[in-house]
């Protein structure tokens, strides 16, 4: 995955199947270009009620572990690689205790061609909601004031996945899907066996790459200043 996602709507429209408890006042904006360190909404269980509160929140994408000096590593953690989560500091106790779901429309990915590289937007077919496996994190401002607001940033990174079908004739990448079905599982704090619920959501999610839809868009979605709704429109023949 490359770097780019689309989230047009949000709030209980994009989430309404993940039953959400509650949900911040603060939700970004839809946009039609998310780019990484830009603030989405992400879902997640709190670990801070019994039972867990399933909460829809802004997040940062790039997640920046607590122990990090600084939020600069963030951006090199949009994206962690499933297979390697046990092995990296960075996203080891996230993928332990701190599972989340990144609801999108759809994402952009990029096909290297001998013209150059060609973005493809790649959504459900039937234009309902896309949830990615994700990690979260809470960091805290050392030099922020105890009663800053933003003392606490809370950030995320993407999980994914070697690509099958039609997408792997895209990229050799495509984010980890989740079925709604496996939700609970993936978001639930108390899980003891992590590796195992994701490679069952995984499994579950096999072959949902043959319900997307992926068709090439305009390079105009390389430039984060461009947000409308025409960057999803079909390339012209």
């Amino acid at each position: 995955m490359c770097g780019r996602f689309v989230v047009a709507n949000v709030g209980s429209e994009l989430v309404g199947v993940l039953r959400v408890d509650l949900e911040s006042n603060d939700l970004p904006a839809p946009s039609y270009n998310v780019a990484p360190t830009d603030r989405v909404a992400i879902v997640l269980d709190s670990v801070k009620t019994e039972p867990p509160t399933r909460r829809l929140e802004p997040a940062r994408w790039g997640l920046v572990p607590s122990w990090a000096k600084d939020p600069s590593v963030g951006p090199r953690a949009i994206n962690a690689r499933s297979e390697e989560l046990e092995d990296k500091p960075t996203f080891r106790g996230a993928f332990e205790n701190r599972r989340a779901i990144i609801p999108v429309t759809g994402y952009y990915e990029w096909h290297t061609t001998a013209e150059g590289k060609q973005p493809y937007f790649i959504r459900p077919a039937d234009e309902s909601p896309l949830f990615f496996a994700g990690l979260y994190e809470w960091w805290k401002n050392p030099a922020a004031a105890g009663d800053d607001p933003n003392r606490w940033m809370l950030s995320f990174s993407i999980l994914t996945r070697s690509a099958t079908g039609n997408l792997a004739s895209i990229h050799d990448r495509m984010p980890v899907f989740v079925d709604e079905d496996y939700a609970d599982a993936w978001l639930d704090p108390t899980v003891e066996y992590p590796r195992d619920i994701l490679d069952a959501a995984s499994d579950a999610a096999e072959g949902m790459e043959t319900t997307l839809e992926a068709y090439a868009v305009d390079r105009a979605v390389g430039n984060v200043r461009n947000n409308s709704p025409a960057l999803i429109e079909p390339l012209a023949e």
